[in-house]
């Protein structure tokens, strides 16, 4: 019996230290892409607000913690949603924490990275 406790402790230690180390890309610069033009402020304020809220989980909109998500052609009305709803373990955030014209520049943000990622892959 005693074994078994053990077994079982073993067991979730080791899960629990996986799910913290093995969710994480190693990568934690900036996106494998070509920089992006500065000159369009609402792509420079979709940076700003996703490096501040969505970063930590979707690091440069690849997988981390939360899965790639500068890859999806989602369209602008579903990626809305999710921000504003949340789903499984990503929150939501509300109007008070993400703007509407904030969330229009994470969304630019997010389709100028899959944009440069389609231009780097041909």
């Amino acid at each position: 019996m005693r074994v078994l406790l053990l077994a079982a402790a073993v067991v979730v230690m080791l899960g629990a230290v996986s799910s913290l180390t093995g969710c994480g890309s190693e990568r934690r610069g900036e996106p494998v892409t070509e920089p992006l033009d500065p000159k369009d402020p609402r792509i420079v304020l979709g940076h700003r607000v996703f490096s501040q809220n969505c970063y930590q989980c979707h690091p440069g909109g690849a997988a981390g913690l939360g899965p790639a998500i500068n890859d999806k052609p989602l369209p602008v009305t579903a990626i809305k949603a999710q921000v504003r709803q949340g789903h499984f373990l990503m929150p939501g955030f509300a109007k008070n924490e993400i703007s509407d014209e904030e969330l229009d520049g994470v969304v630019r943000y997010l389709k100028a990275l899959r944009s440069l990622r389609t231009v780097a892959k041909n």
